[in-house]
């Protein structure tokens, strides 16, 4: 049987800082640049989940794309969506808001539902501007 991947795409708004408290606002700032606003910055992101599988003999489909956007809604977006990532993402909390951190996190958000529906979660792709963006494929 073949295997295909789909890939559905989903939005979101948020705002975060790249800082460490235990550095001085100088070092965040030569670290991090402007995105060590002590008062915060925004994205606008866009989130792409792809999952592998073969498709069912059944209805064709690896997974219904609906019910995989209704599990990045529930899991994800909902969560994510006009909060601050740092302040109001529990699925956050202890982390640094880097991509590359909330595109981890938001894999173990997704994999297990994924599962469940009986997909392979295959690669989360999270673009924070339209120059940079991250891919994680597990592990």
């Amino acid at each position: 049987m073949p295997v295909v991947h789909i890939t559905r795409r989903e939005r979101f708004s948020a705002a975060h800082k790249l800082s460490r408290p235990d550095w001085s606002p100088e070092k965040n700032y030569t670290t991090f640049g402007k995105c060590s606003n002590p008062n915060w910055h925004g994205h606008n992101y866009e989130l792409w989940v792809t999952v592998v599988g073969e498709p069912s003999t059944e209805t064709g489909f690896v997974i219904d794309l609906s019910d995989l956007g209704r599990i990045m809604k529930e899991r994800v977006i909902d969560l994510v969506d006009h909060k601050n990532i740092d302040l109001d993402v529990p699925f956050m909390e202890g982390r640094y808001s880097s991509t590359e951190n909330l595109a981890i996190a938001i894999w173990e958000q997704l994999e297990e539902h994924i599962k469940e529906l009986g997909g392979r979660l295959h690669c989360v792709k999270l673009q924070e501007t339209e120059n940079n963006h991250v891919e994680y494929y597990g592990g």
